[in-house]
């Protein structure tokens, strides 16, 4: 018996020398140039043979590679012919949350219970996660960390993916609540055919909702004699008020349908919410004037979807970008759906079919970057190649919106110089050399 265990604590730790070195990078310590290229600043401009300067973490030059002089800077990296981008944000996301979705212990993204805004998904946040490496080689470089399940999941915070742990990710802690809309209808299936019903418990829920707000309302504008954490975790989401209360957090309320995003404006202007972004807007396209009269964002759901009803435009989910684009509505992409950890690869290559289908490609690379920054409220420090923010940015050898194209060649998080290996890599060139020897061996026979 001891020998088969022993050859297995052997394999096992064997195993653990041949993954890819993944620490995390050292603070910048020299000043860096990539010369050359083309820009993308996530503004909606792009710089063709363009110079990005940084140091200590931060930009520090953005322009013409003719008028900037690379003796200032330490280390020159030449891009010419290839495409700079900011680091893409992944919003919505449970990397990190989960590894193994059979196993119920590692699914960390839900806690129980209905109402529990004052849990925080960042603290169950792994930043070893063997998934993100997979992740950061395509260019996305931080994400919004959200918790699910409930009808308050919780908080959810902003992380940048080349961390030690939790604490060493934090961009923006707890920036905002996620309510979960109850559904309005549910399938009734009949003789073969699905029917559409309402859902009985509609009614019921919306009142506990507006009921709960009332009670944080009255909680976060009076002196309670007892702490709440429930309570507590809700101060930041209104106007008015005293000690905490700043308007500063955001609700963000997942909601597909047009009946779900219809109340949930008139439950905005009800609760004189400062901030609300609505998640997934499947029907955001049909309500686009209540929802930019009314400052409401969207983080729209993956364009690698397909039509809800029979009665769909069949590229409904490709042209939505366009659709919101066209009426003016603030408006970001996520990845929810199956997968969502291992799809958070694939954000990119939502964004290139949007522009298969109508988007202009700097507005689709605006949607992955600045758009999703102003959204997340951390665009003075992220989401655009800008003097004075934060060096997140990488280099790829073609146009990263789309699959044959993406190529990360370097990528910067902070300054900081991020390794771009990960474990399916290491088993490509693992078999890529053993079928270019076996070649090789009957070439010569």
């Amino acid at each position: 018996m001891k020998a088969p265990v022993l050859i297995a604590c052997v394999a096992w730790a064997l195993n653990g020398f041949a993954q890819p070195n993944l620490t995390p990078g050292s603070a910048q310590t020299e000043r860096i140039l990539v010369l050359g290229g083309t820009a993308h600043l996530g503004t909606g401009e792009v710089l063709e043979n363009a110079a990005i300067g940084f140091a200590d973490g931060y930009i520090d030059y953005v322009g013409a590679a003719r008028d900037v002089d690379p003796k200032r800077y330490g280390r020159v990296v030449d891009a010419a012919g290839k495409h700079v981008y900011p680091g893409f944000i992944a919003p919505n996301s449970t990397l990190g949350l989960m590894e193994v979705a059979a196993v119920r212990a590692s699914r960390d993204y839900a806690e129980v219970g209905t109402f529990k805004p004052n849990v925080r998904s960042v603290i169950a946040y792994n930043a070893s996660s063997d998934i993100t490496p997979t992740v950061r080689t395509n260019g996305v470089l931080m994400g919004q960390i959200t918790p699910r399940g409930g009808v308050i999941g919780g908080s959810s915070s902003v992380v940048q993916f080349d961390a030690w742990n939790w604490e060493d990710a934090v961009v923006r802690a707890d920036d905002g609540i996620h309510l979960y809309w109850p559904s309005t209808h549910h399938k009734h299936f009949e003789d073969g055919r699905a029917q559409l019903r309402k859902r009985k418990t509609y009614d019921q829920k919306l009142h506990e909702i507006r009921d709960f707000f009332t009670r944080a309302r009255a909680y976060a504008e009076g002196t309670p004699t007892k702490r709440d954490l429930r309570m507590e975790a809700m101060r930041g989401l209104f106007v008015n008020g005293n000690r905490k209360t700043s308007g500063a957090a955001t609700l963000f309320v997942h909601a597909d349908d047009a009946k779900q995003i219809a109340e949930v404006i008139r439950f905005k202007r009800a609760e004189d919410l400062e901030r609300v972004v609505l998640v997934g807007g499947v029907d955001s396209w049909m309500l686009a004037d209540p929802l930019r009269e009314n400052d409401i964002a969207v983080m729209l759901q993956r364009t690698h979807s397909v039509p809800r009803f029979a009665e769909d435009d069949i590229d409904l989910p490709y042209k939505l970008p366009k659709l919101l684009e066209d009426e003016g509505v603030e408006y970001c992409l996520q990845g929810e759906g199956r997968m969502p950890e291992m799809n958070t690869r694939n954000l990119p290559f939502f964004a290139g079919t949007a522009v298969a289908h109508g988007l202009e490609y700097e507005q689709a690379v605006r949607a992955l970057t600045l758009s999703t920054a102003r959204i997340l409220g951390i665009d003075d420090a992220c989401g655009s190649l800008e003097p004075g923010k934060d060096a997140t940015l990488f280099i790829s050898a073609g146009d990263a919106l789309d699959m044959m194209g993406n190529d990360v060649e370097f990528a910067w998080i902070q300054g900081r110089d991020v390794v771009l290996d990960n474990k399916q890599i290491q088993l490509y060139q693992k078999y890529k050399a053993k079928y270019d020897a076996q070649r090789a061996t009957d070439d010569r026979r």
